[in-house]
C-alpha cells in the first residue's frame, strides 16, 4: 500500500532532484513495498527493517523514525495541513471534522493547518477534530483515556486494516485535545454500513476511509454550529478483497528483504 506522504515525496524527489539521476518509481509508486507489507508484517519488525533498508541503500524513510511510539515525519504534516486550506476555501471553518485515524498524522495535519490559519488572522477558531478508528484497537482513544501522550494497545482482526494500529502518536493526541475534540471507535459492521452509504452516493471508499462517516453515524446526536466534514482517505481498490491476484509472501528478515529489493532493481 502506497501512502499519500510516500507518493508525494517520491513525486517531489523526481521533479526537484537532479534531472540526470535515475529515481526509480519502485517501490513507492508501483504497488507498495512487498518487503514491508503493512497488513502482514508487525510494527515491531517493520520499523527496524525500514531503518536498516534506509541505512543500507542510502534512502530516506518518510514514515516513523522512533521505536517507542509513532512520531511520523515533519514533511507529512506539512502536506496534510493543505486539507485544512481546502476545507477553509470551500466552507470556512467547519464545526467538526471526522477523520479516519490510525497513527493520527492526518488528524494532526488538519489541526495544524487550521491552527496556522487562526495564528495568521485568517480565522478566529479551529474545528473540533474527531478521531475515528476501528474498535479492534484504538491507541489514540486509550492514550486520551489514560492521560498519556501515546500508548500501545492489543489489536484484533478488522477489515479496516489501514488504520488498525497498535500504537498511536502524540501529535494525534495534541490535535484532539487542543481542538476540543474526542475519539470514536467503530465496528466493521458500522464501517461497512458507511461504505455502502458512500457507495449509494457514487463514492467507492476503502473500508478504512469510510470510518470517518461511520464515526459520525456512531456518535451521539449533538448540535454543531456549522457544517460537519467526514474525511475519506482512499479508494476501494485498496481493500484486501479488491483486485486479488498472485503475489509474493511478505518478508520481515533483513537478508530476504535485501535480496528482494536488489532483484527489483534497487541499488
Amino acid at each position: 500500500m502506497t501512502s499519500p506522504p510516500t507518493a508525494s515525496l517520491a513525486t517531489a524527489q523526481r521533479s526537484l532532484g537532479d534531472p540526470g539521476r535515475r529515481y526509480p518509481l519502485w517501490p513507492p509508486l508501483t504497488g507498495g513495498c512487498p518487503a514491508t507489507s503493512t497488513e502482514e508484517v508487525p510494527v515491531e519488525a517493520r520499523w527496524p527493517l525500514t531503518r536498516r533498508i534506509a541505512d543500507h541503500f542510502g534512502l530516506h524513510p518518510v514514515s516513523n523514525l522512533t521505536p517507542q511510539a509513532h512520531t511520523g515525519h515533519a514533511f507529512g504534516a506539512e502536506g496534510y495541513k493543505t486539507v485544512a486550506y481546502e476545507l477553509h476555501a470551500e466552507l470556512g471553518v467547519p464545526a467538526a471534522v471526522f477523520v479516519p485515524t490510525g497513527y493520527g498524522e492526518l488528524l494532526f495535519g488538519i489541526h495544524k493547518g487550521f491552527a496556522e490559519l487562526r495564528r495568521l488572522g485568517v480565522t478566529d477558531r479551529v474545528p473540533r477534530l474527531i478521531a475515528c478508528g476501528p474498535a479492534t484497537g484504538g491507541p489514540l482513544t486509550a492514550a486520551l483515556r489514560q492521560g498519556l501522550p501515546a500508548t500501545w494497545v492489543e489489536v484484533g482482526p478488522t477489515e479496516a486494516y489501514g488504520i488498525n494500529c497498535p500504537v498511536g502518536g502524540y501529535r494525534g493526541v495534541v490535535a484532539v485535545r487542543e481542538s476540543g475534540g474526542r475519539s470514536v471507535l467503530v465496528t466493521d459492521e458500522q464501517a461497512r454500513a458507511a461504505q455502502a452509504e458512500l457507495g449509494r452516493a457514487g463514492l467507492w471508499a476503502e473500508l478504512s476511509a469510510a470510518v470517518g462517516l461511520a464515526g459520525l453515524r456512531a456518535a451521539p446526536r449533538e448540535e454543531f454550529d456549522g457544517p460537519v466534514v467526514c474525511v475519506s482517505t482512499s479508494a476501494g481498490f485498496k481493500d484486501q478483497g479488491a483486485g486479488r491476484g498472485p503475489r509474493e509472501a511478505p518478508v520481515a528478515e533483513w537478508e530476504a528483504a535485501r535480496a528482494r529489493l536488489l532483484a527489483a532493481g534497487l541499488r
